[in-house]
């Protein structure tokens, strides 16, 4: 059944079909960082470790694209050499999306995260948290073998 759902998310996400275009503009309405209910892709959740579960969260944030810039030189020097524009980060949308979760949640750890949509100015990741002193997690099994819990 999952790899169903995970076809299915495919062909949305490369032919733009479905209500997908109608849903990227409710993603752009709502807040950077949202706790949502319930996974949309549940196929890459279940894969990261997500259970319906207590002590069990998703996240959606928006991250925007493009590249960096820095600060304008003081000194006098060609305007090639300056070196503000056409600067890469060294770290992906993704890492910066589980950074920013992580620093929002800090009472929670970050199981992983998986791509929503992308446009051409931002990009939207899903993330899986769980709350490692929550008994529900902490009597998981899988859970404690993640965290490193010994029983």
């Amino acid at each position: 059944m999952y790899r169903e759902i995970g076809k299915t998310w495919q062909t949305v996400l490369r032919e733009k079909s479905g209500d997908i275009l109608a849903r990227a503009i409710q993603l752009r309405r709502e807040p950077t960082i949202l706790r949502v209910e319930h996974p949309s892709r549940l196929d890459r959740a279940r894969m990261l470790g997500y259970k319906a579960k207590q002590g069990v969260a998703v996240v959606r944030i928006k991250v925007s694209r493009g590249g960096m810039r820095r600060e304008r030189p003081r000194a006098g020097r060609r305007p090639k050499h300056l070196g503000v524009l056409r600067i890469k980060s060294s770290v992906s949308a993704q890492r910066v999306a589980e950074r920013r979760v992580r620093e929002k949640y800090p009472n929670m750890r970050v199981l992983g995260s998986y791509l929503i949509w992308r446009d051409g100015m931002h990009v939207w990741y899903e993330c899986v948290l769980i709350d490692p002193i929550h008994p529900s997690v902490q009597n998981d099994y899988n859970y404690r073998r993640v965290l490193g819990i010994k029983a």
